[in-house]
């Protein structure tokens, strides 16, 4: 079945955020989402980062995921100057295992939201623009569906096998 593809910005602060951020990307595919991935920095190229969120939209994309540690000031800088919604991924850094990332990402001012995922928790920011974008696109609506189920399906042999584990010790 064919259907107009959503599209998501995916947008790290460093090329060593991409382990983290791969999570994401493997989401998007896996829901058929479409999706562009850059290195952009807060504060090495604020100009940059400014100009690819103002233009966002106009260049087809509803959601941005932006990844960042410490300082992690990127998913605030982009949601400033875009209405789309931005998903803001803590990156565990050598400092303080992400909770500087976190907290940076979380404190945002009135006006100006970022939703948040836990530190490095990609996975969740895939799933969030996705049901973001099931708003708009109903067969998004249906694959969550389908892979809620499949996640209760896979809980469900676990509880099994360790049942039938238990019985036999």
């Amino acid at each position: 079945m064919s259907f107009e593809k959503p599209k998501v910005a995916v947008i790290m602060g460093s090329d060593s955020d991409l382990p983290v951020v791969k999570k994401a990307v493997e989401i998007l595919k896996a829901f058929e989402v479409d999706f562009e991935v850059n290195v952009l920095s807060a504060h090495r190229t604020p100009d940059q980062a400014a100009e690819y969120a103002k233009n966002a939209e106009k260049n087809g994309f509803e959601v941005i995921i932006a990844a960042a540690g410490k300082a992690a000031h990127l998913p605030g800088v982009l949601a400033a100057f875009t209405t789309l919604p931005v998903i803001g991924i803590p990156i565990k850094s050598s400092t303080l295992d992400g909770l500087d990332s976190l907290l940076s990402i979380v404190q945002m001012p009135s006006g100006i939201p970022v939703a948040t995922v836990a530190v490095d928790g990609a996975e969740n920011a895939g799933l969030l623009a996705v049901q973001i974008l099931s708003v708009k696109y109903g067969i998004l609506k249906d694959r969550l569906k389908a892979h809620k189920e499949k996640m209760r399906l896979d809980v469900m042999k676990k509880d099994e096998r360790i049942k039938q584990e238990i019985k036999n010790v």
